[in-house]
């Protein structure tokens, strides 16, 4: 059953753009944001921590028993009681290396005990295809597997003042872990569904980006050459250079996203800013603290990269994009000095370009876009699913595999972005089906599967 902006064109099913609900997503996320609804409290006590990683060890599957659980057991065997006391006591603000101890220990203790357990196997499954996607043989064809992970990150449900963000695998593997972790306010398990289009840009991007030894800094080095290269001046080329882990992981959210990462950025910024300062707009200022670049380039940036991809609506998506940037748009301030709108937005089109499609030595002299793109076959897939999940009734047997997690949650953001669209509704069928294509997933069983998708789918924020 096609809704009445799916068509079919050339025996596949495409859509035609509408975003009139995104008022109704926007205010989804504030009041997500507005709830602040508090994960597990952190695990203090040295001895009941052992005591219930050791009960929950054997629930983790192989995969990552080995990768996280028995890394952080020997890691606390290590410092023993008082040196974990110890870890405390000298980061009362939990900044450090008590983050890091207790994400870790949080992302084995939600997943061994059950923790929002529909929602967190939706999250592990778009987190695990995500990753899987870009290492799998098909699609990283002559590209070296990456230098640090190859498997998965591990996810979690974390305070929710954070907001989503990784903890990449440069970052894990300093108490012995083989693998990232990544994490989502725990409101966003019941609602604030365009929160769940930031995965792109969390695993497609920062855990990708910082796998790959050299990557993030030749990509620094590209985008800063294409902005002089283009008389844009040093003040630009350095302000998107020394943010780049922020502007690629956005780029390889659209990569991985289509169209959905970008629209759905907008709506998640502005229902992040209608939270926290009352006004649902994307922000002109740019901070020298910042390490994003501000929200207002980042709509052009997605925008424009949306343009570059591979399929039939790439420009009807890029200027319905740009246009919704545009209603953001003020006085735009870098690190305190003055851009010119038509310049931030010549800055942001060549950026996304360089990021796209420059070929790195890094990645076998092939460009990002070789490895990962949106194509008319994606936009087909996401229009079938986006039809399946604004229906109510049973999810059919034979729309539960032959696509990708990121095709459902690309199909749940659309969806919910057209006039009328029950949010709710798409966001709980979201969560159903993404956790019954856990359920099928070879990594989580007893067999110790690296990528999945080599086997079985060759069908296809920071606050000021």
């Amino acid at each position: 059953m096609l809704e009445r902006n799916d068509v079919l064109t050339n025996g596949e099913v495409t859509f035609e753009p509408d975003i009139r609900n995104l008022p109704q997503c926007v205010e989804d996320v504030r009041k997500a944001v507005v709830s602040n609804i508090p994960g597990p409290p952190d695990p203090t006590d040295y001895h009941q921590l052992r005591g219930r990683l050791e009960a929950v060890r054997r629930k983790l599957p192989v995969l990552y028993r080995d990768a996280v659980v028995e890394p952080f057991l020997r890691a606390l065997d290590q410092l023993g009681p008082e040196g974990f006391t110890d870890i405390l006591i000298h980061d009362p603000r939990r900044e450090g290396p008590a983050f890091l101890l207790f994400d870790v220990a949080q992302t084995i203790l939600q997943n061994g005990e059950g923790y929002n357990a529909d929602a967190t196997e939706a999250f592990q499954e778009m987190v695990s295809d995500l990753y899987d996607g870009f290492l799998s043989a098909e699609d990283r064809a002559r590209v070296k597997r990456p230098d640090l992970s190859m498997i998965p990150p591990l996810v979690k449900w974390g305070k929710p003042e954070f907001g989503p963000y990784t903890i990449p695998i440069d970052g894990t593997a300093q108490i012995g872990l083989k693998t990232g972790i990544v994490s989502l306010p725990p409101a966003h398990a019941q609602r604030g569904l365009l929160a769940w289009s930031s995965l792109g840009h969390e695993t497609g991007g920062h855990d990708i980006l910082h796998a790959d030894t050299g990557l993030l800094e030749e990509l620094a080095d590209t985008v800063r050459a294409a902005l002089l290269a283009n008389n844009l001046g040093d003040d630009l080329a350095e302000y998107w250079a020394h943010r780049i882990d922020e502007t690629a992981s956005d780029i390889l959210g659209v990569l991985n996203l289509g169209p959905a990462a970008g629209i759905g950025l907008i709506g998640y910024f502005r229902g992040i800013r209608a939270a926290t300062s009352g006004i649902p707009a994307l922000k002109n200022i740019g901070s020298e603290t910042d390490v994003h670049p501000a929200d207002i380039l980042r709509g052009y940036l997605a925008a424009y990269a949306v343009g570059i991809l591979q399929f039939d609506q790439a420009n009807i998506w890029e200027q319905l994009i740009e246009t919704e940037t545009d209603k953001d748009l003020t006085h735009i301030r870098l690190e305190g000095k003055v851009v010119g709108a038509e310049e931030a937005k010549l800055s942001a089109k060549i950026v996304a370009a360089a990021i796209m499609t420059t070929k790195l030595h890094t990645l076998e002299n092939h460009s990002l876009d070789q490895i990962q793109n949106w194509r008319n076959r994606d936009e087909s897939l996401t229009a079938q699913l986006r039809a399946l999940l604004s229906t109510a009734g049973p999810l059919p047997e034979h729309m539960r595999s032959g696509f990708y997690a990121a095709h459902v949650v690309a199909a749940a953001v659309t969806g919910a972005l057209v006039q009328h669209a029950e949010i709710d509704m798409i966001f709980q069928r979201m969560i159903l089906l993404l956790k019954s294509m856990h359920d099928q997933n070879p990594s989580w069983g007893p067999l110790l599967v690296l990528h999945p998708g080599d086997i079985v789918r060759h069908r296809v924020y920071q606050e000021d």
